[in-house]
């Protein structure tokens, strides 16, 4: 097996940051420790840099298959090990929807054929598909997802008889996209009396509202509350909605847990007029307060992980205006690199990077020996140059789409190296023509 050794590296891990060698050999780490020596293997000199664990992506959008116009699993997770992130779990809204049991394992072959990272996929749920969800293993992929907002795809379930049916016939993660439908269709036909078909992008987080998001979100707590179900829910966009979760117990007893996303930690609804439909997500990048309220609970461990919602759309489709022009956007390659900007604006630790990126999702999901830097554990791992200042430029991009929300933004941390499964799968902008991605296994 070939024999990879990190030499001179400071690595942070579970809380702390640690002068050390780390040595690979085939897919796994053996050795963590100061001075390592090791015949026959490849010495990679990282003094002066950071090791971290492969980042994992909880929440992406590949568009495979039937969408791949805006993005493949072979582009997309390219890009995302240009960022940093070594396994990502992609969502049941393609063509068709990954609603069957059948086309969930149709979706492993294919990340199997292409993926450069480690893959997962979660399991769809509808108003009509209850009996597959009964029939799925726990062990099967990462989890349930349920829309209780309609976004890409058209996958809303809105049915309640059905959602509680489902919250009570799986052990899985239910992970859930909250945002009440009958709000924002109310909210939605305000603004289209007053504007018709122009409604200006700035009214997007007044449409998909605070009301919109904590009435769906609240009421998902309390049913999970009430069947006892283990409930994740995505993307939250408010400082209100962060009143509804718990920091007073650890994560591995949280039965509702929550994450938030880059783009909301990132831009506010002043962002709107320079970037227009660039930033339309759903849900809607909203106010300076809430962002700051988000950042609040992420710190205080309300909010348990730090995720992308990647969602590539073309260049044509989201400059079309506001109605037509679709919701997400890409931020695989960026996510890492936006998120240690703001560690060196000094709003937290690199730990708490390492620990909302890599250990928090790999908990959650009980991810078989993958989110730490451990003897044993698979070797997914990434380098990082904290000082090599770049910027994000039409030519640098990676994403199918070719176009990227921070392009002009300069960052201060690039990615050097990112190794999966023990091999070096981008080293300083070059791509191995290998790829040893393996499908995510899960310990329930």
């Amino acid at each position: 097996m070939d024999k990879i050794l990190l030499k001179n590296g400071t690595i942070v891990n579970e809380g702390v940051q640690t002068e050390s060698d780390v040595l690979i050999e085939g897919e796994r780490i053996v050795k963590i420790a100061r001075d390592i020596t090791s015949e026959n293997a490849i010495i990679i000199d990282v003094e002066g840099l950071l090791i971290l664990p492969g980042i994992i992506d909880d929440q992406v959008h590949f568009r495979e298959p039937g969408l791949t116009h805006k993005g493949n699993i072979f582009s997309e997770s390219r890009a995302a090990i240009a960022g940093g992130i070594t396994s990502f779990m992609e969502q049941p809204n393609t063509i068709p929807q990954t609603t069957t049991i059948k086309k969930l394992e149709e979706k492993f072959a294919m990340g199997k054929k292409s993926a450069y990272a480690n893959y997962s996929f979660l399991f769809g749920g509808t108003n009509d598909n209850l009996e597959e969800i009964k029939r799925l293993d726990k062990n099967a992929c990462s989890g349930v997802k349920l829309f209780l907002g309609s976004s890409t795809g058209n996958m809303l379930v809105d049915n309640e008889e059905v959602i509680e049916k489902i919250f009570r016939n799986t052990s899985m993660v239910i992970s859930v996209h909250c945002e009440d439908e009958n709000t924002i269709r109310e909210n939605l036909e305000k603004y289209k009396l007053k504007y018709g078909d122009e409604i200006p992008i700035k009214y997007h987080p007044l449409i998909r509202s605070e009301e919109a998001c904590y009435l769906s979100s609240s009421k998902a707590i309390a049913l999970a509350k009430k069947t006892d179900a283990r409930l994740h829910v995505f993307h939250l966009s408010t400082a209100k909605e962060t009143a509804l979760f718990r920091n007073d117990i650890p994560l591995e007893k949280k039965k509702i847990t929550a994450e938030v996303c880059v783009h909301h930690l990132w831009f506010s609804d002043d962002d709107y007029e320079s970037k227009q439909t660039l930033i339309k997500w759903n849900p809607a990048v909203k106010t300076k307060a809430d962002r700051d309220g988000l950042w609040e609970a992420l710190l205080d461990n309300r909010i348990d992980v730090i995720a992308t919602d990647h969602a590539p759309h073309t260049w044509e489709e989201k400059m079309n205006s506001y109605i037509k022009a679709p919701s997400g956007g890409p931020l695989v390659q960026h996510a890492l690199p936006a998120i240690l900007e703001k560690y060196h604006e000094g709003v937290l630790t690199l730990t708490k990077v390492v620990e909302k990126m890599c250990h928090n999702p790999a908990i959650l999901f009980q991810i078989e020996k993958r989110g730490f830097i451990r003897e044993g554990y698979f070797a997914d791992l990434v380098v990082v140059d904290m000082n090599s200042s770049w910027r994000v430029k039409k030519d640098n991009i990676l994403y199918k789409c070719g176009w990227s929300p921070f392009e002009g933004q300069q960052f201060k941390s690039q990615i050097k190296h990112t190794f999966i499964n023990g091999h070096l799968a981008y080293d300083r902008g070059v791509f191995s023509e290998e790829r040893k991605a393996k499908r995510l296994t899960f310990n329930r």
